[in-house]
């Protein structure tokens, strides 16, 4: 017998990843077979699967608290922003099409079957299923065709528990909003209602708790206290990417309009010799830097033009004649060439630009998505690197000669003449703790024997700790219903 329940917010970025993650640890030491369901979502930070497709981080993280392999079922419909109004739409972890949002609108009734089948294949032989949705139930403008929050909800038949961020101020018009917009057969669905990210002495918010259920008739189910702990987790939401002070090694990384799997900074954040410094649009790159990271990007050639808007290229060449070191990962790799072109308007109209001209490569875009997990080696040192591969584009060029990374038998990525360039399209490698402390000794960093993997298991039993401590468990596992 399988159960649901399902996790919406108030309103976005209410933690609800987070919450998901921590409970779905949570049932798992209760022996319970759970796993994380998002049917849709919105992020350029993606995994790649064990089944060969594409999910969001997220869920990719909440697999590892269930103890997982992610999978393509546990995120059916994910959109990856290219545009300020269009996204790529990848369906059962493979690229659909790419659509305007009125368009995408149009296209929502029709994924519904498919956020469907995923959801009944994930629940076969599980205890559990966990639900997230995306953004609020609140906004009912979208709840026709609606896929993400209750439209699912109602067609899977799953009981919803609400979320409100006290953080933000406003969390009792948040809540008791919700319950006013929402249509009858909605309100039936949900059973109860928790406070997250609360700052301060928790007991302080009754009088709000009590308000907000007489007023709702919601079960409350918990205040949860602000989790210290979360910058040390993978981060879905880009708006979460931070400057995380730390040692004297400086690394600076442009925030590129349509950044992606900004998940390759995480490792190094969490080095305590190592200060990484997120560079927001209209700020010069720091003369100081120790190694400037250009990361992943979802529309490689427009951000390209918004790195030159912002003067970054100056800022590079300057960094490059004071010796400094430059590292490309995907788009960030392909800027770094001489070219980029785009016969096909893969990106947008069809184009040929200049890139940054720091490596001798050139890079053509092709209709053909890459999705694979990869294991490689650091010749320079033989350390094993695992990551994994999500790109469009063929990268070929004379510095391809110097490939740095070792991939499957194959050379991997480009270097300049002094080695101080180089790019690659291999995601994840700084979690590979041998590959990591090898690379950062190069920068004059010597980051003793810390295990990324380790820290990021410490901090999901903190975050489950916390989560038994301030939200009602059992009563969330009680409300879950038969599906």
């Amino acid at each position: 017998m399988t159960k649901a329940i399902m996790i919406q917010g108030a309103g976005s970025n209410v933690g609800k990843s987070l919450l998901v993650a921590g409970l779905a640890r949570a049932a798992r030491r209760r022996g319970l077979s759970v796993a994380p369901f998002k049917p849709q979502n919105m992020s350029n930070n993606a995994a790649v699967t064990a089944d060969g497709g594409e999910i969001g981080r997220a869920q990719a993280l909440q697999a590892l608290a269930a103890g997982l392999e992610p999978l393509i079922d546990m995120n059916p419909v994910l959109l990856k922003p290219e545009t300020d109004t269009g996204a790529q739409v990848i369906v059962q972890g493979r690229r659909h099409s790419t659509l305007r949002a009125r368009d995408y609108a149009a296209l929502k009734p029709q994924l519904l079957a498919a956020v469907l089948q995923s959801f009944r294949r994930l629940a076969a032989g599980r205890d559990l299923i966990l639900v997230e949705g995306a953004g609020s139930p609140a906004e009912t403008n979208l709840r026709q065709g609606d896929i993400a929050n209750m439209g699912f909800a109602a067609a899977a038949g799953v009981p919803v528990i609400i979320v409100g961020d006290i953080d933000r101020g406003g969390v009792i018009a948040q809540l008791v909003g919700t319950h006013a917009v929402l249509d009858a057969g909605d309100l039936g669905l949900i059973r109860g209602f928790a406070i997250n990210k609360f700052r301060g002495d928790p007991t302080l918010f009754e009088d709000g708790t009590r308000s907000i259920a007489s007023r709702t008739g919601w079960a409350p189910l918990g205040v949860i206290p602000w989790f210290d702990q979360a910058w040390k987790l993978p981060a879905e939401d880009v708006m979460d990417i931070a400057t995380r002070p730390g040692g004297a090694c400086k690394i600076v990384v442009p925030r590129l309009n349509r950044i992606a799997n900004f998940d390759d900074l995480d490792p190094l954040v969490g080095e305590p010799g190592v200060t990484v410094e997120i560079v927001e649009r209209g700020r010069a790159l720091p003369g100081d830097a120790d190694l400037v990271l250009i990361p992943g990007s979802k529309s490689t050639i427009a951000d390209l033009a918004d790195f030159r808007a912002q003067g970054w290229d100056i800022d590079l060449a300057a960094h490059r004649r004071r010796g400094g070191h430059v590292l490309g990962i995907c788009g960030g790799y392909q800027m770094l060439g001489r070219t980029i072109r785009d016969p096909e308007g893969i990106e947008g109209p069809a184009s040929e630009v200049e890139g940054l001209g720091l490596l001798d490569i050139e890079t053509v875009m092709t209709p053909h998505k890459r999705l694979a997990l990869s294991r490689a080696t650091y010749p320079a040192t033989g350390a094993a690197v695992a990551g994994y591969e999500i790109h469009i584009g063929q990268t070929e060029g004379p510095d391809r000669v110097r490939g740095w990374l070792d991939l499957d038998g194959r050379p991997e990525g480009a270097a300049s003449a002094d080695g101080k360039v180089l790019g690659c399209y291999l995601h994840g490698m700084f979690a590979s703790d041998g590959f990591r402390r090898a690379y950062l000794a190069g920068l004059g960093v010597d980051v003793g024997h810390r295990s990324h993997a380790s820290d990021v298991e410490a901090a999901l039993e903190a975050l489950a700790d916390h989560i038994e401590a301030h939200l009602d468990v059992d009563a969330i596992l009680g409300l879950a219903a038969e599906i």
